[in-house]
């Protein structure tokens, strides 16, 4: 049985380096950036999910890719949506 890559395979890391682009290594960003880039990305319900799962407070480009990544990883769904850095 194999899995096969979502078309959204990858939307969420564009949002990702969106968020983060042209930003120092310690820029963080609040979890209400988040979501509401997630929502204006018309992510499928999938990743909203696992967007909606992010904790309140603010996020460095590597917190924020670990606690998605946990997420994604503890659905099962990194070889559908891939996961993030």
């Amino acid at each position: 049985m194999s899995v096969e890559p979502s078309p959204a395979y990858g939307v969420l890391q564009a949002i990702v380096d969106d968020l983060y682009e042209d930003a120092p290594y310690d820029y963080e960003v609040r979890r209400l950036d988040v979501v509401i880039a997630a929502e204006a990305g018309d992510l499928p319900a999938d990743l909203l999910e696992i967007v909606s799962l992010l904790p309140p407070g603010t996020f460095t480009r590597a917190r924020l890719c670990d606690q998605l990544n946990s997420a994604i990883v503890g659905h099962a769904w990194g070889l559908v949506y891939g996961t993030v850095e």
